[in-house]
């Protein structure tokens, strides 16, 4: 019988057998540390770890790209890249106090909310919603030199075309910090005279076609005021919404427009409330209609005079009492007079 060779018991201290490491071969440390004996894996097993790791890097490579596409990736940009007058601004004054309170809220708890650009290309992006944030930062930056508030947090949009950028401004506007009658009817015929859009109806229902039937009316009507006194108010942002509307239908009068810059030019207001007296007396002088005797209510008696204000509109009045019915009492129509009672009688939500 052939005399079996009895096996001995591995040594701790004995040296491990030399491993072949092909030139293919991968050769990882074993999970006992990297003194412990290295363990070769095959080369299908390399190649198919360096695929994966491929395949993930192309995945987040791609995904960051359409997230910056998208709008949804938020860059640091420098503030010198960003060109605040891409757009015409909706914005035709700045209230110094809020923007103050911006400025500390940026330096206690930095920016917290991004503007929205679009690229430029050339390095170089243009503003699209959040002038106030960057006006605040472009201040502090001069103040407090050192780089601390150089750069704004932003988010890179595409819109489709020059008018979808004006719809986003003035809606991000509508938003977080409403605009004014007079700034929301001054972008309406801005947009139009920059070609944005075709026609005025156009830039009125686009930009603010979120906005009720009413509140766009009245919109409507104030760009009235914007096209006769645009450069002439010097706070027009503080008109109060009833004496805006009174103005605007008081301008259809002969010679009350002119009257208005007169008295404007002579007064030279330094304040918001100055100005507002001067356009409060300059209704209350011009906008009461010359009537003919033929028109006119009798002091006396109950009989009612009936005349017509447009086709398909019709007036009736006696004393105590004034009908107007017809296709022309619109929405409009009933914010004119709404306003314009309100410079008889006074506004009644007050009381």
């Amino acid at each position: 019988m052939a005399k079996r060779k009895r096996l001995s018991p591995v040594r701790p201290d004995a040296a491990a057998p030399p491993i072949h490491r092909g030139a293919d071969a991968f050769v990882g440390a074993s999970p006992a540390g990297p003194e412990a004996t290295a363990v070769p894996r095959p080369p299908i097993a390399h190649l198919a770890g360096a695929a994966a790791a491929s395949s993930a890097f192309d995945e987040v490579s791609g995904e960051l790209s359409r997230a910056r596409a998208e709008g949804r990736m938020v860059l640091s940009l420098p503030l010198a890249a960003v060109v605040a007058d891409h757009l015409i601004r909706d914005r035709v004054a700045t209230d110094s106090e809020a923007l103050e309170e911006l400025k500390q809220s940026l330096m206690a708890r930095g920016q917290q909310t991004p503007v929205e650009v679009v690229d430029l290309g050339e390095g170089r992006y243009g503003l699209i919603s959040g002038w106030r944030r960057l006006l605040a930062l472009q201040e502090l930056s001069d103040a407090l030199p050192g780089g601390t508030y150089d750069r704004i947090l932003a988010l890179v949009k595409q819109p489709a075309d020059r008018g979808a950028a004006y719809i986003a401004m003035v809606e991000e506007n509508e938003i977080r910090a409403g605009l004014s009658f007079y700034e929301r009817a001054r972008i309406v015929l801005m947009a139009r005279q920059g070609g944005v859009f075709d026609s005025e109806k156009q830039a009125l229902q686009s930009l603010f076609a979120n906005v009720s039937y009413a509140r766009r009316s009245k919109i409507k009507t104030f760009m009235t005021l914007v096209a006769a006194l645009d450069g002439v108010l010097r706070f027009p942002a503080r008109i109060p919404e009833r004496t805006g509307l009174a103005l605007s239908a008081a301008m259809t009068r002969d010679g009350f427009t002119d009257q208005l810059i007169a008295a404007l030019h002579k007064a030279e207001p330094q304040t918001p409330e100055a100005e507002a007296e001067v356009l409060a007396r300059v209704l209350s002088e011009g906008t009461a209609p010359k009537r003919s005797a033929k028109q006119a209510v009798p002091a006396g008696g109950q009989e009612a005079v009936t005349r017509d204000l447009a086709p398909g509109t019709r007036l009736t009045a006696a004393p105590g009492k004034v009908v107007i019915r017809g296709g022309g009492v619109d929405p409009e129509f009933l914010a004119r007079l709404d306003a314009w009672l309100a410079t008889q009688f006074g506004d009644s939500s007050e009381t």
